[in-house]
């Protein structure tokens, strides 16, 4: 008899002791930080998240977007990919955004000099250009010389996209000069132009010839390193989920976004 109550005062207590490990784990899973992809206690964050984010950031914040709602579950994080410039001047103007996210800290400036942002912006990566090319480069383009043939078409994007005054401040420094057939208002209209064969070259960003190197061929030139932008991201002062923008900027500058960002071809801040 005391055999039977000894083990059945035995097996009581490992049942004590697995509930109270079950108890122990659940909070660990409560406790698991944003950036590893897991529920967080950050996960109290609910409804949606609207994300201004330059069209060079299309491929990558798309995914990171994904992964973020898969850490969140029930929150939703909607887009708006555009030029920088004119991302800054939908938000100036009271466009419904709770984050920004710049190719040029000049295009942010715009916004944070008119009172549009919540706190200090964060530099998350760099880029650089490259010349987009037609596959197999049928001109043989080797660097910028070679955009000033007259028999070549190029796009370039406007001046006032970070793109195009990253092309300005690089055609400068090889000291010469190029004359596009159009002028693009963001990164992902000029690459169109040479996916579609509407010219032969185009000033594009070293990440968006990647995310299409199906369709287009990469040729790098030492001058795409004098104008290498900066990219930086902020909460904006209206947001209507002010909990959501930040959640969201701290996982843009985790170690798991900086993995789905340097295989996209940014750089390190």
């Amino acid at each position: 008899m005391r055999t039977l109550r000894t083990l059945a005062a035995g097996l009581a207590a490992v049942v004590a002791f697995g509930l109270a490990g079950c108890g122990g784990d659940k909070s660990d899973t409560n406790n698991v930080s944003p950036g590893s992809g897991t529920a967080s206690s950050a996960s109290n964050i609910t409804g949606g998240i609207t994300v201004f984010a330059a069209a060079s950031l299309t491929e990558s914040f798309t995914t990171l977007g994904k992964q973020f709602e898969t850490a969140h579950p029930g929150v939703k994080v909607t887009f708006n990919f555009a030029g920088s410039s004119a991302l800054a001047t939908q938000i100036n103007e009271g466009a419904p955004a709770d984050v920004f996210a710049s190719a040029s800290p000049k295009n942010l400036a715009v916004v944070v000099d008119a009172g549009n942002s919540a706190g200090q912006s964060t530099t998350f990566v760099k880029n650089q250009l490259v010349i987009a090319v037609a596959k197999g480069n049928p001109k043989g383009i080797a660097g910028l010389a070679d955009l000033t043939k007259p028999d070549l078409k190029v796009a370039l994007c406007a001046e006032a996209v970070p793109c195009g005054a990253a092309a300005k401040t690089a055609i400068e420094a090889a000291g010469v000069k190029v004359t596009p057939v159009t002028l693009e208002q963001d990164v992902k209209a000029a690459l169109s132009k040479v996916k579609l064969g509407e010219v032969d070259a185009a000033l594009v960003y070293r990440t968006d010839a990647k995310a299409s190197a199906a369709d287009v061929d990469a040729v790098e030139f030492p001058e795409s390193a004098k104008a290498i932008n900066d990219y930086p991201i902020v909460a904006l002062k209206n947001a209507k989920n002010a909990a959501g923008a930040q959640a969201f900027i701290e996982y843009v500058l985790s170690a798991d976004a900086a993995k789905v960002l340097t295989e996209a071809g940014f750089q390190a801040p």
